[in-house]
């Protein structure tokens, strides 16, 4: 059974920093294209970030390009996401996804992804 789970959620004032984790369970971790994708209230969940299984692809949002990376760490079967200079426009619940097949390179298509966190709050204040 593939378990994600995020932390790392917060409150932070505009122009901070946060990094999120997502550990991973029930999955070989390194075959598998992970992504982030944050859901504001009212608004659809939308693509944030993602990484290929062995690191060397990535993919982001234009919204966050240049202010967000996201990094794995294999050996410990997590994904992270760095996230820098926030805006308030920022704030969402933020979930990390695994991709439903392996070797994928990190689509920005939710219906590519079939596994899913329970997300964790991220609150940016102005």
């Amino acid at each position: 059974q593939v378990q994600l789970v995020e932390s790392g959620g917060g409150l932070v004032l505009a122009g901070g920093s946060l990094r999120l984790s997502c550990a991973a369970s029930g999955l070989t971790f390194s075959k598998y294209a992970m992504g982030w994708f944050r859901q504001a209230p009212g608004k659809e969940r939308e693509f944030v970030a993602a990484m290929s299984g062995s690191g060397g692809t990535t993919n982001y949002a234009d919204s966050v390009k240049g202010r967000f990376t996201i990094s794995r760490d294999n050996a410990k079967n997590t994904v992270y996401l760095q996230m820098n200079s926030l805006k308030p426009e920022d704030t969402a619940v933020y979930y990390c996804a695994a991709e439903s097949s392996a070797y994928g390179l990190g689509s920005r298509r939710q219906g590519a992804y079939g596994y899913w966190g329970q997300g964790t709050q991220v609150t940016v204040s102005s």
